[in-house]
């Protein structure tokens, strides 16, 4: 099984669905993802005492990659952060298991720990990792 990446740029903030009263905060919320995700050829959101968020990190510096990580129980706006991935992710909730760690790759979103394993194991991260100047072999 292959999966699809998503351009950052196909996700509009009117499309996350927040809604109602928080619709600033989340318009704030989106702003502040994309311009982390902009900041390197690989973003990682995770959370400083998650297992498979250290799972993650170091699958990516054992691959010799720097990754650009945000710890978001550390990061001021981190809960906010948070929430935008849920729902970037089509998670039901806060707590929802498999929300972190979240992978962007060349600005594009990988998705979570299931993802990018996934992508590990058939072979399609190292391309991926080519294609955003992360990985030069």
């Amino acid at each position: 099984m292959q999966y699809q990446t998503e351009s950052w740029g196909s996700y509009k903030m009117s499309n996350i669905g927040f809604g109602g009263d928080v619709g600033l905060a989340a318009d704030t919320s989106l702003l502040r993802l994309e311009s982390l995700v902009a900041e390197s050829a690989v973003v990682i959101f995770s959370v400083s005492t998650c297992c498979m968020c250290h799972a993650v990190k170091g699958l990516f510096r054992g691959m010799g990659v720097s990754p650009a990580v945000h710890e978001l129980d550390l990061h001021p706006y981190g809960g906010d952060i948070q929430r935008a991935l849920i729902r970037l992710l089509g998670c039901s909730g806060a707590s929802s298991p498999g929300a972190l760690p979240v992978v962007f790759i060349g600005g594009k979103l990988v998705g979570a720990m299931d993802r990018v394993m996934a992508s590990h194991i058939n072979g399609s991260l190292v391309p991926l990792l080519k294609d955003a100047g992360a990985l030069w072999l």
